[in-house]
């Protein structure tokens, strides 16, 4: 059970371990000051979310495992977050439009979370919500003015909207850790979130005067650590210091 517990773990804190990377290479290259600071603080969360999953994660492996070796010494195939997090920072429309995805998701998850049995899966769930509330306003927020602003905006976030949309159904497919967890009574059935999920989306979505894309067919993997081709390059950077300086500490 301990494995499968762990392996839980990464499924979530992964997640916000890479979008955080992701969000740090924006600092300095935001719309506006206000919106530049914005950002690296709402990366600055989801790191300091990260290392609360790891610490925990560190003490359950035991022996010399610290939240650093957790978090920079595994490899691709062990990083378990999904697919969307790790796309890049094509402009400031896929920036907010991922951004935007992933916080309905992941509102929704940590207020089920925070009902855990795991005491300590609880308690962060119940830290963490208070950023997630307002990480999810600001990129609502974003999105409404962005679809709802000029043509070129609309048509933009539009454009991040359509290309993204393929990785949001991987947000609710269950691993076998997944599954063991939600049948302890320690993970979230992610399954009962989806169609929440789809509405709050599509409600702002029309309040944006965006459209709703119509596709069919998703993609996933990365919840195997079948990753895209822009995680190795995440990694090169995230892992370069720690690889290169062993013993460092975060």
């Amino acid at each position: 059970m301990k494995d499968n517990l762990i392996q839980y773990i990464f499924g979530i804190a992964d997640n916000s371990l890479i979008l955080g990377q992701r969000l740090g290479e924006l600092c300095g290259h935001g719309p506006s000051i206000e919106t530049d600071i914005a950002l690296t603080n709402i990366s600055l969360d989801l790191l300091g979310q990260t290392r609360s999953y790891y610490q925990y994660i560190a003490k359950l492996q035991g022996g010399d495992a610290n939240e650093d070796t957790v978090a920079f010494l595994r490899l691709e195939r062990e990083y378990k977050n999904v697919l969307l997090v790790e796309q890049p920072n094509t402009d400031f429309g896929y920036s907010i439009a991922r951004q935007f995805l992933f916080d309905v998701f992941h509102l929704a998850l940590l207020e089920e979370l925070q009902n855990s049995k795991d005491e300590m899966l609880a308690a962060i769930a119940k830290k963490s919500i208070k950023e997630v509330l307002y990480h999810t306003r600001f990129s609502s927020d974003w999105i409404r003015r962005l679809g709802d602003g000029t043509e070129e905006s609309h048509n933009r976030i539009q454009t991040s909207i359509n290309d993204l949309w393929i990785f949001t159904d991987e947000l609710f497919h269950q691993t076998d850790a997944d599954s063991v967890m939600v049948s302890q009574g320690i993970g979230v059935d992610t399954t009962l979130l989806k169609i929440n999920f789809y509405k709050k989306v599509s409600k702002i979505l029309e309040e944006s005067t965006l459209q709703i894309p119509a596709i069919e067919y998703f993609q996933k993997g990365g919840k195997q650590g079948i990753h895209s081709e822009h995680m190795g390059f995440i990694l090169t950077e995230l892992q370069y210091m720690q690889r290169t300086y062993p013993n460092m500490n975060w």
